[in-house]
């Protein structure tokens, strides 16, 4: 367990760490970053780097928790990559099924295994399945997520790269979106947030936009959320004419 600076969330959970790049939005993992720092640390969780791992003594954590807790699963990898067994999988589910008093996310790249295992998981309430989805090209994860048995479907439109064309949210009940940052990051624009926030708004699903990823990408020079001393403070901002937009799709205990 660690504590998140992740606006969305609160904690992270990383019963699997380890993944490799399948998609446009993942060429500046900030995972695989973090990886090669804590392998150099020599944390033994990370010995394998970037490699997948699964790690069954972290299976039992969320159990310690007390209170609810919002939990993003797997920050430092993929659940359903390929290369994670099916058993391993269905038992991170079974933790979550038993610890029904905190709330977990889960994102994934990989929506084809996700909707291929969703007949064989359950999915208690407290389950939150969201998919990435970077530019027009990836919107097929979106199809997949609907179709799974998730009680809570969202997106995570971020980095967003390039423009989102159409975008089906029928059965979506809350989208993020954000720009890129770090070094080398590539430019959101404007037009491409408004393009959701409207299907958002248009379907009655909370939108939260996180972050314009660097100052300079943000058209509001004067966004007083890209200093750092802000409650609200995000990279690059996440102010969106002049409001800030942090929706969520049902009331959970996040901080800030």
């Amino acid at each position: 367990m660690a504590q998140s600076n992740i606006e969305w969330t609160e904690l992270t959970w990383n019963p699997v760490t380890g993944c490799n790049k399948i998609s446009p939005g993942c060429k500046f993992c900030y995972a695989e970053v973090m990886s090669r720092r804590l392998k150099a640390m020599g944390v033994e969780k990370y010995k394998d780097g970037f490699n997948i791992r699964t790690h069954s003594d972290s299976l039992n954590i969320p159990f310690t928790w007390r209170g609810s807790k919002v939990v993003f699963v797997n920050s430092m990898s993929d659940l359903f990559h390929p290369d994670v067994p099916v058993d391993f999988i269905k038992a991170v589910f079974s933790v979550m099924n038993q610890t029904q008093q905190h709330t977990y996310q889960i994102l994934t790249k990989r929506s084809d295994r996700v909707l291929a295992m969703s007949d064989d998981l359950t999915w208690t309430d407290n389950i939150w399945m969201g998919v990435s989805v970077e530019n027009e090209r990836y919107t097929y994860r979106v199809d997949d997520l609907s179709k799974t048995a998730a009680s809570i479907k969202f997106l995570s439109i971020e980095p967003l790269i390039g423009p989102v064309r159409t975008l089906n949210l029928e059965k979506i009940d809350w989208v993020i979106v954000g720009g890129e940052s770090g070094h080398g990051a590539r430019q959101v624009k404007k037009s491409w947030i408004e393009f959701v926030k409207t299907k958002c708004e248009e379907n009655k699903i909370p939108f939260f936009f996180k972050q314009w990823g660097k100052p300079k990408f943000n058209i509001d020079q004067s966004d007083p959320t890209i200093n750092s001393d802000h409650p609200q403070h995000a990279k690059g901002g996440c102010q969106l004419d002049g409001v800030i937009y942090r929706q969520l799709p049902l009331r959970v205990g996040l901080c800030g």
